[in-house]
């Protein structure tokens, strides 16, 4: 099983707009960071998590010509503003409806804001997406990865993934959150790699600063940790001095062998 980063960054992106900072004017290509998403890989499937804005950008760049599924963490727009550009792979994919796994209260919110999204063509011959939501409640299969939803707090309805490869390696990935439940601390211990948000050193009140984020890391102990979902006060580089061995600063286009 393969996870490639498709996007990195914090929900405005780094470079920010209208920003001189010395990271958003890097000549580094690891300090461009897209808002956060992913895709998985095995021989048999490949789906996404999350549909951030720039998800169409980040497909034509690494070569992602086939999308099976997608498991969407929660509904801030930084995670699914690409929704529509499925729409793409359902052509790709011979017409078919895919499968879209959420949270009950995410498949709502995402009703509201494309409520033009169905399962079947359209009867106009228009140009939409088609969507089978299926609420990610119980653990479930993607082609020959197990998938199971994480309960994590922010300040929205909210999940993180816990994905296990046909050989059993397992990746949790967490990209949104304050604070993780104590069982779910305890399901994940021990995975092969956790992807954890990590904002900034700063504290912010909806997601882990460095401290908190190193804190989780210590008690779920990993095999190896990687961060995401950072915005522009640390280059790659800074981040790398700062963090713990065994601890990375992801960054857009990395892929993981699991």
């Amino acid at each position: 099983m393969t996870f490639q980063f498709l996007g990195t960054g914090t929900s405005v992106g780094v470079p920010q707009i209208g920003c001189r900072c010395p990271v958003c004017t890097s000549g580094d290509p690891r300090d461009r960071r897209r808002r956060c998403g992913a895709l998985i890989r095995t021989g048999e499937v490949a789906f996404l998590v999350d549909t951030p804005p720039e998800m169409r950008e980040a497909c034509i760049e690494y070569g992602v010509d086939r999308v099976d599924a997608v498991c969407l963490t929660h509904a801030h727009m930084d995670h699914v503003a690409g929704f529509d550009d499925l729409r793409r792979f359902n052509t790709l994919n011979g017409g078919a409806p895919m499968r879209c796994f959420a949270m009950d209260e995410t498949i709502e919110q995402m009703h509201r804001i494309f409520p033009y999204i169905s399962n079947r063509k359209n009867e106009m011959g228009l140009f939409r997406p088609m969507i089978n939501f299926v609420s990610n409640g119980k653990p479930f299969t993607i082609g020959d990865v197990a998938i199971e939803r994480l309960a994590v707090e922010h300040s929205f309805p909210c999940c993180g993934y816990l994905f296990t490869s046909p050989d059993g390696a397992r990746l949790a990935y967490i990209s949104d959150c304050h604070e993780i439940p104590d069982e779910t601390v305890a399901r994940i211990e021990g995975a092969d790699t956790l992807v954890l948000n990590c904002l900034r050193e700063r504290p912010h009140p909806t997601h882990l600063n460095m401290a908190a984020a190193l804190g989780y890391i210590s008690r779920i102990q990993p095999g190896r940790a990687f961060l995401t979902h950072m915005c522009h006060d640390l280059s790659h580089m800074e981040w790398l001095s700062k963090l713990p061995k065994g601890v990375e600063p992801a960054y857009d286009g990395l892929v993981l062998e699991t």
